[in-house]
Parts: C-alpha cells; structure tokens; sequence
C-alpha cells in the first residue's frame, strides 16, 4: 500500500533522526563505543526509511525491472545493517559484563571503528546478492509492480536470509541466558560485599541496565521480523496457500516497523538518550519562548511610542 509505505518512510527518518542528534549530543560529551553502535543502529533505521521512500516513487513511476530491484536491494541492505548492528550492540553488552577488564582494554576509537567497516562490508554484499547472482532474480516478465517478490526469486533468498536470521536468533538467546546466569552469580557474591565495594557494583549495574534496553530491542525484532520468515518459509512450501500478497503488504511492512520501534525504545527505556531528548526539547521551547518574548517586547514599546 502506496500510503502506509509513506506514513512509514516518514515515521522512520523523522524518529531515528531524532535519536541519531541525541547520541551525536552525548557523544560529545563523553566518546562511548556503546553509544557509537547504538548511533550506527539509527543511522541504519533511517536510510531503511529513505529506501522505503523510494519504494513509494517507485510504485508511481513503474519503471523496468533492474530499478526496482535496485530499489529492494537498497532496502535489503540498511536491513541487515540494523539487524547486524542490533547484534553488535548486543555483543558489545555481553563482553562489558562477561570480560570487563579485557573490554576495557579493547574498548576503543579504532576497535568501534573497525567493527562498523566490517559491519557494512557485509551488509552491503549480502544486500546486493540478488544483483550480483542471476539465480536469486526473477526470470518471469515483470508486470510494473515493485514488490519483493516481483523481482527476486522468493527460495533462494528466503534460504539465504534464514542462514542469517535464525543463527543470529540462536546467538541472541545464548547471551542471554548466560547473562542471566552471570547476573545470579554475581547478585550473590555483591551481597555479601562491604560498603566501599560500591563502585564496582554500581559499573556493573549500569551495564546490566543497558543490556535491558537491549533485550527489549530484540524482542522487539523477534516479533516484528519473525513473522515475514516463518510465513515466507510457508509460502515456499505451501504453494496453494497464496501467501505473496500478505507478505509484500503486510507482513513484509511489519517487518521494516522494527526501524521505527528501535528509536521508540532507546527513547523510552535508556535514560541518558530520554534525559538529552528532553534537554534537547526544553532548548527548543525555551528559545521559542524567548523569541516570543522579544517579539512582544518590541510590539509594546512599539506601540507606547506612538
């Protein structure tokens, strides 16, 4: 639908924008790889919104096949660099609890930067397979309607996006059932610590919180991305169930969702990215007020001088 594709592209950029402004704010104030892999998620978040945009022109235009699939896979592509980044991010998490000393000696400018190039690199040629090799392409007659499907062949690169989908999903659920773990062992060993142990107990702590946030970001992954491989698996399977149209419509569209969610998320439960939001707005409306304010100022002296 021409119109939900729009609502949606808008929604995207406009929030991940906004977050993205946030973490560039607390990024000057103190340089985090964290915060750089949480910036890199929205950064991603927003070209899927810039991309779906183009998938809306698209529709209107109905030019031939190769643009339209340059479309998809210009999509595919910030996709799995969210996906990617979501799993950094999670990594990241991890090692700080699992390995906080040897964390803190990788930990870096250079370490953050390498591990985005790397991140790219294989989002970007994962992303533009279906150019690269003929047989992930639809050989049939396009009819003008950009869709997924339309252009590329649905077995091929729902096996192929499966091989990275449900492996990341497997890695996800060992993280955190071994953080839970680490956290049970460690709840018990800082109860019996004395008063000026604090310290460590409050780092430690505050790196927990901030894999909170990130459980709930994949959690939200799970529900909005699992649906689009577990139907498309059926729709590969199940010919006579006519699932194409409810994938590219709709559930396809649940899918790309998960770049509005993220933003939502960092927004509402990390409360440095909510407590510069918040400064950010208080700045917006304060210098709104003044100018408001000066504006008035001028009208009355104005008008008492005539």
């Amino acid at each position: 639908d021409l119109s939900s594709f729009s609502v949606a592209s808008s929604l995207i950029i406009s929030t991940n924008l906004l977050v993205a402004a946030a973490l560039l704010k607390l990024l000057l104030k103190k340089c985090s790889q964290s915060w750089c892999f949480v910036l890199n998620l929205a950064l991603a978040d927003c070209l899927v919104g810039v991309a779906i945009t183009g998938l809306a022109t698209e529709d209107l235009s109905r030019n031939d096949k190769t643009r339209c699939l340059l479309r998809m896979v210009f999509v595919i592509s910030p996709c799995i660099a969210s996906i990617m980044s979501m799993f950094l991010i999670s990594l990241d998490r991890y090692a700080a609890i699992k390995i906080p000393l040897r964390y803190s000696l990788l930990s870096g400018k250079g370490t953050a930067a390498g591990a985005l190039l790397v991140l790219w690199i294989i989002s970007l040629t994962m992303g533009f397979m279906p150019v690269m090799v003929r047989q992930l392409q639809v050989e049939s007659n396009y009819d003008g309607f950009c869709a997924f499907f339309s252009v590329i062949h649905n077995v091929p690169i729902v096996i192929f996006l499966s091989v990275v989908f449900f492996p990341v999903l497997a890695i996800f659920i060992y993280i955190y059932l071994d953080i839970l773990k680490i956290a049970s062992n460690h709840q018990k060993q800082i109860c019996r610590q004395k008063p000026h142990h604090s310290y460590p107990r409050i780092s430690y702590w505050s790196h927990v919180k901030a894999l909170r946030t990130v459980a709930v970001l994949v959690g939200c992954f799970l529900v909005l991305w699992c649906p689009f491989f577990v139907v498309s698996i059926v729709h590969i399977l199940c010919k006579s169930c006519a699932l194409k149209a409810v994938i590219e419509n709709h559930i396809w569209l649940l899918g790309l969702s998960n770049s509005l969610i993220n933003p939502i998320v960092y927004a509402i439960w990390q409360r440095e990215v909510r407590l510069q939001l918040v400064a950010m707005f208080s700045c917006i409306t304060g210098s709104s007020l003044a100018a408001r304010a000066t504006v008035t100022e001028r009208v009355m002296e104005t008008s008492s001088s005539t």
